[in-house]
């Protein structure tokens, strides 16, 4: 069983789709519970994936590799999950955007990768989204998280908007707000009222696992 567990997680960390989705299918030959498959296996691989491009010894197209790689294996996972009746439990549900005249994307679409990973559900809402849109989106999905990525100095005071939008809109404290960036700071997040700050997507999750268990 844990040569079936380990071809699963090296094919997901080698970023090997075919052979992740063949994997798959031999641990539910085997008998493996298919959400066991996923938690003990696709997940694990993931952290690895993430905790290796933190400490810059893999990159980012070993990471997105790496992600389509456990996509492929939850797809042939997930339905006989369902069938099974079982059900993977997210820690939380987040909204993701980068804020209205930012149209930088590659740092949060790799934090909704890596927190799809950790177990959340994200909903990323694509480059130079409204404040109004996002607060709006946030209380349609119940959200946990808004995260909101600038790039930009001339974007920042947008993150500033979307977390007055969101205390109008009456969702704090309820809802946290995460915010990121190359210019953006701990500091900054602290005086706009923001619930935290992440550097990169490891801090990300790793932030966003500590928000939700508050």
């Amino acid at each position: 069983m844990e040569e079936i567990y380990q071809r699963l997680r090296q094919s997901v960390v080698e970023g090997l789709p075919d052979r992740a989705r063949e994997a798959a299918q031999q641990a539910l030959s085997a008998g493996v519970e298919p959400l066991d498959a996923i938690n003990g296996a696709c997940v694990p691989a993931m952290d690895y994936v993430g905790e290796r491009f933190g400490c810059h010894e893999m990159f980012l197209p070993d990471v997105l590799m790496a992600s389509q790689a456990m996509k492929a294996a939850v797809a042939v996972l997930e339905p006989e999950m369902r069938k099974r009746g079982a059900e993977r439990v997210m820690r939380g549900r987040v909204v993701l955007a980068t804020v209205k005249g930012d149209i930088h994307e590659i740092g949060k679409s790799l934090v909704g990768i890596m927190l799809s990973a950790g177990g959340f559900e994200v909903h990323d809402l694509g480059v130079s989204v409204s404040t109004e849109l996002i607060a709006a989106k946030a209380r349609e999905l119940d959200a946990d998280i808004v995260g909101v990525s600038a790039l930009l100095t001339t974007t920042m005071m947008v993150q500033k908007n979307v977390v007055e939008a969101i205390v109008c809109a009456g969702l704090r404290p309820r809802v946290k707000v995460v915010v990121g960036g190359a210019p953006v700071t701990r500091k900054w997040a602290d005086e706009i009222g923001a619930d935290g700050y992440a550097k990169d997507a490891m801090s990300a999750v790793t932030l966003a696992k500590s928000l939700v268990g508050k």
